[in-house]
Formats: C-alpha cells, structure tokens, sequence
C-alpha cells in the first residue's frame, strides 16, 4: 500500500496545466474512459449531477473560441481587478487561448442544478469539482494533459452547445499531448506541513 501510494503521489507530483497544445489525434476512447472515471466520483445522494460535453469539431471549436476570448477581453481590461492580474503575472495568461483551437480535444464540465425533470440534487458543485478532480487524474494518468480555464461569464458556453437550462458551465478542459516546445510555469508546491494539520 505505502509503495504505491507513494508512486501516486510522485506520480501527481509531475502533473502541470498546459496551455500550449501538439496537433496529434487523441482517440475518443481515451476521452471516453476519462469521463467513465470522473463518474466514479462520490456525489451528494448519487445524483452524478454532471455532464461532460466533449467537442472535437474544429469548427465548434474555432466558434467557440471566439466567443470566450471577447469575454475574456472583457475581464482582462474592465472587470479583474489589479490584485487579480497581478497575481496572474508570474503564469503568463491573457485573453488569448489559443489552448481551445489548439488542442485536438476541449471537454466543457456541466453542473446539473436539477435533473431534467425538476429533481432536486444535492451538493452538486462540490460533487461536479470531485468529478473534475478524478478527470484531472485520469488525463494525467494516460499521459495527457490539460488544465483548468474558467471563461467569465459561463454561459456563453451553454448557449453555443445549446445545453439545457438544468445545466451550467463549470470548466473548460482542453486535452492533448504538450508541444514539444512547450513551456509550464516554475512553480513549487506547498509542503506538507503547510497544508496539512493532524492529531494524534
């Protein structure tokens, strides 16, 4: 057990985001098999409140890049405020993302507020982050990568996928191999001890 949970955590130890993207077919099964285990995921009374809305079209793709990078101009320039953009520096990000054209794969995670017809669920955002967590790790196991891109406001994504009004955007995952030019941020995690509190 301590062997490979150590490999695990080693293993995560290497996971970065990536924003720039090989043009390299990833295979649907691959795809397919990642969102079969994001709904694996625990969820407030097994609703799985989530869908994963995967989208290989270029054409989608280019539309809908178009529409988040003028909201993302937006935020960038008028509704982020300078703490935001400052904390954002050392990343390198900007209103461009290249990332969704890019990628041979972007999958949109949708919250289900309700089932279809009315049904209440239960602790959906936390049980839909739970799911993106297990996506994240099952990309990253097969030896993918992606990262997570929030376009503000979300609903425009909803909108151009013609989702049901049950459903609201979350995250936006772009999937694919890494450019073999590509570049992540240095940074280092926190320790342990910061993180972490036990009693014994």
């Amino acid at each position: 057990m301590q062997s490979r949970a150590k490999h695990f955590a080693l293993q995560m130890q290497q996971r970065r985001s990536v924003r720039f993207y090989a043009n390299e077919d990833v295979p649907r099964e691959l795809i397919e098999l990642a969102i079969q285990t994001a709904s694996t995921a625990p969820s407030g009374a097994h609703k799985q409140p989530w869908t994963f809305v995967a989208i290989r079209n270029q054409n989608l793709k280019e539309k809908i890049r178009e529409a988040v990078e003028a909201e993302e101009l937006e935020t960038y320039t008028k509704r982020m405020p300078q703490e935001w953009r400052a904390a954002l520096e050392p990343i390198g990000t900007d209103y461009i993302k290249e990332h969704i054209t890019d990628a041979p794969w972007i999958v949109i995670l949708f919250k289900q507020k309700t089932g279809l017809n009315g049904e209440k669920h239960y602790y959906v955002t936390e049980s839909a982050s739970i799911a993106a967590g297990f996506f994240i790790a099952a990309l990253h196991n097969m030896g993918l990568a992606t990262l997570t891109h929030t376009p503000n406001p979300m609903k425009i994504l909803a909108q151009l996928l013609e989702r049901p009004s049950n459903e609201e955007a979350m995250l936006l995952f772009p999937i694919g191999y890494p450019r073999t030019d590509c570049l992540v941020p240095n940074l280092t995690r926190k320790l342990l001890e910061q993180v972490a509190v036990f009693h014994e």
